[in-house]
């Protein structure tokens, strides 16, 4: 039976936990203002560069690009976006889950994948995946640099044709409770649909475009553009979507040892009243006996 001592250290232990978990969760809520912040800011960019795309290429009769080129998907290339570390609840282990669904659900095709972050680069490799490239150390700091190289990356080899289409797996930040897992189509660029908001907003005003240059040369800058703010889009969701996940995960492991500390403290109180009572009952013992 554990004595009074293991009980003692036992609590001091889960207090030492309970403290870092709790500054884990403090810096956590504030890397998250700050990633919610920026994914909220990049969204209605990356909305109105779509609506100056979808413009633009309903003003070509057939749009020639090789970024708009159709062909059969027998080689895929996926983007997974995990997280750096863990102790993020189940994040990781749920991007990992869709990707795997996905990457079965493709079976016979050739399959290449470009993992974005730590977790899901060890986990993809483990799984012998053919890697295009990788990036690890890149979604603390989300920069617009290293979303410009892996898009120059992608269009580079759909360009020349090594792959016929592109998706990415990734975690959308809504709120810090409810993360939304998301498999989108990056390549060949779809027709983007218009919302019936956005469709009002443009057949009340129908304003028409006067460019200075040929529909197909702002092509050439809009669509590579297009998958460069999709691919820092996608980067930011899931910087913000990981650091909610940890901090809810720090915050229930806080609570949890909360729960620990008072239970163990109950037994150690149990304990400690059952010796007090056993010495008083020899004590009494002892007196009865030499009367």
């Amino acid at each position: 039976m554990p004595t009074l001592l293991d009980f003692r250290r036992r609590i001091r232990s889960v207090k030492n936990t309970q403290q870092i978990t709790r500054a884990m969760k403090f810096v956590a809520a504030a890397r998250l203002r700050r990633a919610q912040e920026a994914a909220l800011a990049a969204r209605p960019y990356a909305k109105e560069l779509a609506r100056v795309l979808r413009s633009t290429m309903a003003r070509v009769e057939s749009p020639q690009h090789p970024l708009l080129a159709r062909r059969p998907e027998e080689r895929i290339l996926v983007i997974v976006l995990s997280g750096e570390r863990g102790l993020a609840g189940a994040f990781n282990s749920n991007i990992l889950k869709r990707a795997a669904e996905f990457l079965r659900g493709k079976q016979g095709k050739k399959m290449v994948v470009i993992p974005i972050g730590k977790k899901g680069r060890d986990a993809l490799r483990k799984a012998g995946m053919e890697f295009a490239g990788e990036y690890v150390n890149v979604l603390a700091r989300v920069d617009l640099g290293i979303a410009r190289e892996i898009a120059n990356l992608v269009t580079e080899l759909y360009s020349r044709e090594a792959i016929d289409a592109v998706y990415t797996v990734f975690s959308e930040f809504k709120n810090v409770l409810a993360p939304v897992l998301v498999t989108e189509k990056l390549l060949p660029i779809e027709k983007i649909e218009e919302s019936e908001e956005t469709a009002g907003e443009r057949a009340a005003s129908q304003i028409d475009y006067l460019y200075e240059q040929p529909e197909t040369q702002i092509l050439d800058r809009l669509l590579p553009r297009y998958v460069e703010t999709q691919i820092l889009r996608i980067m930011l969701e899931s910087s913000a979507a990981e650091h909610a996940a940890r901090m809810t995960a720090m915050e229930a492991a806080t609570k949890n040892a909360g729960e620990v500390i008072d239970a163990l403290t109950l037994h150690m109180n149990k304990v400690r009243q059952a010796a007090i009572t056993k010495e008083i009952i020899e004590i009494v013992s002892g007196a009865a006996g030499t009367a």
